[in-house]
C-alpha cells in the first residue's frame, strides 16, 4: 500500500513539474512573439505593425533639394468592404526630387445616404523606404466623416528624404480606408484639415 502511495506521489510530482514547466514556456513564448514577428517581417519584407504606426506625422526638415536625382512615387488606394465609399488618388504617380515638398490630392465619396466615419491607414513599399517618406500634412492624421452622398478632396503634402538609399528609385504609398464603428467615433469629434466638401451631384 505504501508502494502504491509512493508511486502516486511520484506521478503527481512529475505532473506538477511538467505543468509548471509548460506555464513558464508559454510565458516566455509570449514575450518572444514580438521579436519573432518583427524578424519574420524583416525576412519576408512585410511591414510590421510598429512600422505602420510610424508612418504618421513627420516634421519637415531643412533638407536641400537633390535636383540630380529622380524618384517615382506611386499612389494606391483600397477601401474596406464594409465602408460604402469610393476613394481614389487624383495622381497615380509622380516623379519627385528628394528633399522637395510636393502636394497631391485624393478624392473620397460616400456612396450611401448615411453619415459614415472612416480612417485611412497608410503603408509604404518597399518597407525599407518607410523612414524616408515624410508626410507634413495628411488626411490620414485624423478620422474622416462624410455625410450621405458627400464628396471630399483630401490633400497630402509629402517629401522623400535625400537619405533614401540609392538603390530605391521607386516607391508606392498605399492607403486603405477602414470604417470606424459608432462606439469609436462617439468619444472624439473628427478633425478634417484642408477638406473641401461639395455635393456629389456637382
Amino acid at each position: 500500500m505504501n508502494d502504491q502511495a509512493s508511486q502516486n506521489h511520484g506521478k503527481n510530482r512529475r505532473t506538477t513539474l511538467l505543468l509548471s514547466g509548460l506555464v513558464v514556456a508559454m510565458f516566455g513564448f509570449g514575450f518572444a512573439m514580438v521579436p519573432l514577428y518583427n524578424l519574420f517581417c524583416e525576412v519576408t519584407g512585410t511591414q510590421s505593425l510598429s512600422q505602420r504606426s510610424e508612418i504618421g506625422r513627420v516634421v519637415a526638415t531643412d533638407e536641400s533639394v537633390d535636383t540630380s536625382r529622380w524618384v517615382t512615387v506611386k499612389f494606391d488606394t483600397t477601401v474596406h468592404p464594409n465602408l460604402p465609399w469610393a476613394f481614389d488618388a487624383m495622381t497615380q504617380k509622380l516623379r519627385v526630387h528628394p528633399g522637395k515638398t510636393y502636394e497631391v490630392n485624393f478624392v473620397a465619396r460616400n456612396r450611401s445616404n448615411e453619415t459614415v466615419t472612416g480612417q485611412a491607414i497608410p503603408s509604404v513599399a518597399p518597407w525599407q523606404a518607410t523612414p524616408y517618406f515624410s508626410k507634413m500634412d495628411c488626411f490620414c492624421f485624423n478620422r474622416q466623416t462624410l455625410k450621405g452622398t458627400e464628396r471630399a478632396d483630401m490633400p497630402l503634402q509629402f517629401m522623400v528624404s535625400r537619405d533614401l538609399p540609392k538603390e530605391i528609385n521607386s516607391l508606392t504609398l498605399s492607403y486603405s480606408f477602414m470604417r470606424l464603428k459608432e462606439s469609436e467615433t462617439e468619444t472624439e469629434t473628427p478633425e478634417i484639415p484642408n477638406r473641401i466638401a461639395v455635393n456629389a451631384g456637382e
